[in-house]
């Protein structure tokens, strides 16, 4: 987990926060050392080996059911491959909603500062990273996946309320919990190498953007009242419930060529899916609680999304 509170005074409110400029001078600095371009870096014209996972096995929803058990190799493997297309599409999604929140965020500041300079570096960077994302869906032979209906309804509202520290909380809720189960996918061998690729530059790059929020929250948070932080915390575990039972449409199991209806029952009961989840966003839940964000109502709002 790339989120770090372990350098962090009890209460990360009352510390006293990097100045906004010198965490931005940074991560600009870093961009201009190591970025990618994912048009060259990607190998786009490698066939796509059937054998090849699109995700580490154990990441699949149905990993461990009987239903898993049942499956051939090669089952499995497509199977992960469009659950892999649908949480890169997912991921195309909130990221559109990142880069509006960013822009809103910035739209009358200092031109000449690096805070300012550095959120559009993150916008460049989002913008490759959907068409990334994008281009392995396709390459990964998957349809275009999307949030069900109401969720991409309540998308377009949360990205027009959603304000300072629920938007970037928000942002790095996205970013944590795609970047631990990315960090296992781009180290295995049994995926497939065009994926590895892809999760490795999203690994590096987010790196930053987690950086630049997490300062952002606690920033924000330090002067923040406790109705604005109760309302905060609320708004950024409903967009993070959003986010996580998203990730996976039920459409993969068609795709796959499963029963769907039973493919979602035992997924909805995979209690070994579930433990990855509450196991893959413990740093970050930390980090939440440090920053005031991690209220009762959130806290029940996180664990229906098995986050806790």
């Amino acid at each position: 987990m790339t989120a770090v509170v372990g350098s962090a005074t009890s209460d990360p409110r009352t510390a006293p926060a990097e100045d906004h400029d010198s965490v931005a001078r940074r991560l600009l600095a870093s961009s201009e050392q190591l970025s990618y371009d994912p048009r060259t870096e990607v190998d786009w014209d490698a066939p796509l080996d059937p054998g090849h996972h699109g995700a580490s096995p154990e990441w699949s929803t149905l990993y461990g059911t009987p239903y898993w058990n049942e499956l051939d190799e090669r089952q499995r493997a497509e199977l992960t491959r469009q659950e892999s297309a649908s949480v890169a599409c997912t991921g195309i999604w909130f990221e559109l909603i990142l880069q509006q929140m960013v822009l809103r965020d910035i739209y009358a500041r200092d031109r000449t500062s690096a805070e300012f300079q550095w959120a559009l570096t993150e916008i460049a960077d989002e913008c490759r990273h959907s068409i990334m994302f994008a281009r392995g869906a396709a390459k990964l032979n998957a349809p275009a996946y999307l949030p069900a209906r109401h969720v991409l309804e309540l998308g377009r509202l949360f990205k027009t309320v959603a304000w300072g520290e629920a938007a970037y909380a928000a942002i790095l809720v996205a970013e944590e919990v795609l970047d631990v189960m990315q960090r296992d996918w781009m180290r295995d061998d049994r995926v497939a190498p065009f994926v590895r690729t892809i999760n490795n530059i999203h690994v590096v790059e987010e790196s930053r953007h987690m950086k630049f929020a997490r300062d952002e929250v606690l920033q924000r948070m330090a002067v923040v009242g406790p109705v604005r932080r109760h309302a905060s915390a609320v708004l950024v575990a409903s967009a993070a419930h959003m986010i996580v039972t998203s990730m996976v449409s039920g459409r993969v199991y068609a795709e796959a060529g499963l029963d769907v209806a039973r493919a979602k029952r035992e997924a909805a009961g995979n209690e070994h899916y579930k433990a990855l989840l509450r196991s893959s966003c413990r740093g970050l839940m930390d980090f939440l609680h440090h920053a005031g964000l991690l209220t009762p109502p959130a806290v029940a709002i996180y664990t229906r999304a098995n986050l806790l």
